[in-house]
């Protein structure tokens, strides 16, 4: 469980889904870099572990809106914990990064 909330995807497509329900082309318009099969596939992760869930609106075609369920929601407050830890030190991450890089080059060349 833990690898699918701390992943990359999950954490971009939570943080639209925590605003309002929204449809398939708009997840994958709104996430930069996210590949049709990646969003379909994290998407179907989030929905059978009972974090997102699908309503199917019979239309021609068919509308697909994916919101956050009952148990999704109660995510939120960890979610938004890691993003502002995210936020608060990003340029700290970055800079060990860089120092750990310049360490190897000087090691391995």
């Amino acid at each position: 469980m833990l690898e699918l909330i701390a992943d990359k995807w999950t954490a971009l497509i939570f943080a639209l889904l925590e605003r309002q329900p929204t449809r398939f082309n708009e997840l994958q318009r709104a996430i930069d870099g996210i590949s049709h099969k990646v969003l379909t596939q994290t998407l179907r992760n989030l929905e059978q572990r009972g974090i997102v869930q699908r309503k199917i609106t019979p239309t021609n075609p068919p509308a697909v809106e994916y919101s956050l369920s009952p148990l999704g929601i109660t995510l939120i407050p960890l979610m938004a914990m890691l993003r502002q830890w995210a936020e608060e030190h990003m340029e700290e991450v970055e800079q060990a990064r860089l120092v750990y890089g310049e360490k190897e080059e000087k090691i391995y060349g």
